[in-house]
């Protein structure tokens, strides 16, 4: 999904998330979806759906007669999710260099180029939604739709916590530098060495995103 193709749900889904994970909204707050249609400028399904999306990830509990309120991840539930994604993307990542097709491979490179374009220019939000789509890509050419489907499930379940990370000190350059890895094995087709630099990435993306929390917490915190 690109930038332009945001829906109303997305910017309230990640607006909430950035909210939550750098503590502006405190764990407990209650998530009104009339209050925040408002706040939004919009009706309440984009707000239902993106507080479902939510759920899923851990952001936002459902509580009887409370309806949502914010939440904290656990740490043990990062690592578990951080963990499946990247076992998951990896396997994706080995397939992919066996099975992408010349063309796969071409629209792999123009992906990979165009990041490179983003981290130049310093856009984390535009990195964001072409990071999207380079991992896509990696997924649609494994050629095995059963693991596509469950990786995209479980990417939808991080997607609210992903661009967090991009908001880190030399996160995108960083970033590109880890996917220069996977496209080069891919394109070579040493399956292996693209399975291990991919879950080697998911890992330093855990690593960034826990940093920019802590850090994003600790101003909250300072400026109260």
């Amino acid at each position: 999904m690109t930038a332009a193709r945001a829906t109303r749900a997305d910017i309230v889904r990640q607006t909430l998330a950035d909210d939550i994970i750098t503590g502006r909204l405190a764990a407990g707050a209650r998530l009104d979806e009339g209050s925040l249609a408002r706040r939004f400028g919009v009706s309440r399904t984009p707000v239902r759906e993106a507080l479902r999306e939510l759920a899923a990830t851990g952001l936002v509990r459902m509580q009887a007669h409370r309806g949502a309120v914010a939440a904290t991840i656990g740490e043990e539930r990062l690592q578990e999710l951080f963990e499946a994604l990247a076992e998951m993307e990896g396997v994706c990542a080995r397939l992919s260099a066996a099975n992408m097709t010349s063309t796969d491979r071409r629209a792999l490179e123009a992906l990979h180029a165009r990041c490179g374009e983003l981290v130049r220019s310093g856009n984390a939000e535009l990195y964001h939604a072409a990071n999207a789509e380079f991992h896509v890509a990696i997924r649609s050419g494994c050629r095995n739709a059963v693991l596509q489907e469950m990786t995209a499930d479980l990417r939808r379940r991080f997607a609210p916590l992903s661009l967090a990370q991009f908001r880190g000190p030399g996160r995108l350059a960083q970033s590109y530098a880890e996917h220069h890895v996977i496209v080069a094995a891919i394109l070579r087709g040493d399956g292996e060495r693209a399975y291990q630099a991919t879950r080697s990435h998911l890992l330093s993306v855990r690593r960034s995103f826990i940093s920019y929390a802590e850090a994003a917490k600790g101003a909250t915190t300072a400026a109260e």
